[in-house]
Parts: structure tokens; C-alpha cells; sequence
């Protein structure tokens, strides 16, 4: 699959998933706009893909912020064919004992940053005559998961607005669809206190955590033309962990 001629914009790519998503759509052919909160480990990614890379510093659930990176995307390389909404912040707690505090910075991070990047980015991909939009949810946007009111709240809203924005969004060629990872070894999960490294995963059909790059290879098949008929999608990535 390639995507020479198209320019992406990859939110949280400084390291993990969106790190591998960006150098996965960089070797494609595709031109890409990095942003991050993390200015240093972001602007170095970047460095290392090269000519066909820039970064932006970028709150997501900042307006001015996105219309900074989309200004960017279309001084730099002409416009914006892709956006990955993959950057997240995870944390768990009892639903008893959640706080509202942390209730609302995962939803501003998780949901209205999202929401925000699809109305950022509708005008440049009108202006291209279309192109694909990929949220990255969770098997937690699937089904319940205990000590996940808050993270699960945020995914199965972003769930909500793919297949809302599928519809709204489908007269102009603009494509929304739903990636959903599981267990992935990405310095996130390290975050709340998951071993990284250990590779097996019991609960797991196929016997494993994922890795990035097998979210990443997913991104970039819905980021491509061969995934034209397809909108409104909730794709899992997770080793067959949802399927019972």
C-alpha cells in the first residue's frame, strides 16, 4: 500500500503507537505533520524520518492549537489527505472512587480533542476532494472493563463520533473509521503499572501483547485508497481479546 502524493497528520506521535503510525505512513510515501506535547521527543522522531516530516508542539484539545498544525500541514506540504487522532491519556480507578478532575481532562484529551481535530481538518480535505480520518479508541470503547469508567467513557464517546461523523462527513469523501487497540506494548501501558516486555498475554487468543506497528499497519491500510469503501468502521486490533 502506498501513499505517495498524501500528507498526514499523526496526533501523540512523539513515541509508542503514534511514533510507529507516523514512520509507517512516512515509509508509504506519505508526507507528515508529528504533534505532540512532547516538544523534544516529538521534534527528534521527526529529525530521524527527515525531509518528508514536521513536528508541531500541539494540545489537542486546543482550537488554536490544531489550526496551527493544519496551517503547518498546508504551508509545508499543500494540505491534509489523513488525520490520525491517536493521542489519549489512560488512567483507571474505581468508578467509586474516580474523581471529576480526572473524569474531565481524559474526556477533554480523549474526546473533544478528537472532535476538534475532525472540524480542523474538514476544510483543507474538502479542498483535496476528501480523505480518511482515523480514531484510535480501545477495546475499552468496545465493552466494559473494570477500573475504566473514565478511559471507557472518553473511547466509547470517540466511538459515538466516528460513526456520527461517518455519516455527516460521507458526501464530501471524507472517510471516519474506528481503530480500536488491546493489550499493546507501549510506554502508556507502562504508565498505570503494566510490565512492558513480558510478550505473553494469557487472556489473549493469539497468546500475545501487541505491538505498535500492528496498529500502525492498520492505520495504513485505512489511510490508503485500498480502503476506499469504507466508513464508519470499528476495527479491533487486539489478538482476538473482544471476541468473547
Amino acid at each position: 500500500m502506498r501513499l505517495d502524493g498524501k500528507v498526514a497528520v499523526v496526533t501523540g506521535a512523539a513515541r509508542g503507537q503514534g511514533e510507529a503510525e507516523a514512520r509507517m505512513l512516512a515509509e508509504a510515501g506519505a508526507r507528515v505533520v508529528l504533534t505532540d506535547v512532547l516538544a523534544d521527543e516529538g521534534r527528534a522522531v521527526a529529525a530521524s524520518i527527515g525531509d518528508a516530516a514536521r513536528f508541531v508542539r500541539h494540545d489537542v484539545s486546543s482550537a488554536a492549537d490544531w489550526e496551527r498544525a493544519v496551517a503547518v500541514a498546508e504551508e509545508a506540504f499543500g494540505g491534509v489527505d489523513v488525520l490520525v487522532n491517536n493521542a489519549a491519556i489512560w488512567r483507571t480507578a474505581p468508578v467509586a472512587e474516580e474523581t471529576r478532575e480526572n473524569l474531565e481532562e481524559i474526556l477533554r484529551i480523549n474526546l473533544v480533542g478528537p472532535f476538534l481535530g475532525i472540524q480542523a481538518v474538514v476544510p483543507a480535505m474538502r479542498a483535496r476532494g476528501g480523505g480518511s480520518i482515523v480514531n484510535i479508541s480501545s477495546t475499552a470503547g468496545l465493552r466494559g472493563i473494570r477500573g475504566h469508567s473514565a478511559y471507557g467513557a472518553s473511547k466509547f464517546g470517540l466511538r459515538g463520533l466516528t460513526l456520527s461523523a461517518a455519516l455527516d462527513l460521507g458526501a464530501d469523501g471524507i472517510r471516519v473509521n474506528s481503530v480500536h487497540p488491546g493489550v499493546i506494548d507501549t510506554p502508556m501501558i507502562a504508565s498505570i503499572g503494566v510490565e512492558r516486555g513480558a510478550g505473553k498475554a494469557p487472556r489473549v487468543p493469539l497468546g500475545r501483547a501487541g505491538v505498535p506497528e500492528d496498529v500502525a499497519g492498520l492505520v495504513l491500510f485505512l489511510a490508503s485508497d485500498a480502503s476506499a469503501y469504507i466508513t464508519g468502521a470499528e476495527l479491533a486490533v487486539d489478538g482476538g481479546l473482544s471476541s468473547g
